[in-house]
């Protein structure tokens, strides 16, 4: 997925950032179940990016994982149908919806079997020399070869998305920090913002070669 070490360091260093802040959130004081469900999916989903990233994680079973994050997208639609009560609350729910979703996407393009999508085999077998046993190097390649155009579409969607995402959880966080608004809700914004950060990466690494 990502060949750069350092590169590949930084990702794991911004989701566990996430996941520890997660953690903190469920474990500081009592909250609302919703909030417990909504921190424990991040925290999988940061778990789950950690392992993806290096290239033994990269060769685990992905239809289990995939399935658990379109579970969580699911339970995260729900609640922004049925338990939010703001328009605020239903946008975060609806966020937190897309992120599960781009989870599942991600582990969808690491299993060939799950997404049936092939390149030439030239393309195919030069990226299995440089990255084997990773599917996510195939798409990799074939993105910006002989994949069809929709896959690249939902890659640079996904780039733009969370790139615009971390641009606006950073703003977030700092405003908090200079108004001095509670640590939890600034510390929370620090987490969107390194998870959003990590899946821009992500993304990147599915058009181009880092």
């Amino acid at each position: 997925m990502i060949s750069d070490p350092v590169l590949r360091w930084v990702v794991t260093g911004l989701f566990v950032l996430s996941a520890a802040e997660c953690g903190y959130a469920i474990l500081a004081k009592r909250r609302p179940w919703t909030m417990v469900v909504s921190h424990g999916l991040h925290f999988a989903m940061s778990v789950a990016m950690v392992v993806m990233v290096w290239p033994r994680g990269a060769q685990l079973p992905a239809s289990g994982p995939m399935l658990l994050f379109l579970w969580a997208t699911a339970v995260f639609a729900t609640m922004a149908l049925v338990v939010a009560r703001t328009p605020t609350l239903r946008l975060q729910y609806g966020y937190n919806s897309l992120m599960m979703l781009a989870t599942a996407w991600m582990y969808a393009l690491m299993d060939d079997d799950l997404l049936t999508i092939r390149s030439g085999t030239q393309s195919v077998a030069h990226s299995g020399a440089a990255l084997p046993g990773t599917g996510m190097a195939t798409m990799t390649m074939s993105a910006s070869g002989g994949s069809p155009a929709w896959l690249g579409a939902i890659n640079w969607c996904g780039t733009v998305t969370f790139a615009a995402a971390a641009v606006f959880w950073t703003h977030k966080h700092i405003v908090e920090r200079l108004q001095g608004i509670g640590r939890s809700r600034s510390l929370g914004s620090l987490g969107q913002a390194a998870m959003a950060a990590g899946m821009t990466i992500l993304f990147v690494a599915t058009l181009f070669r880092i």
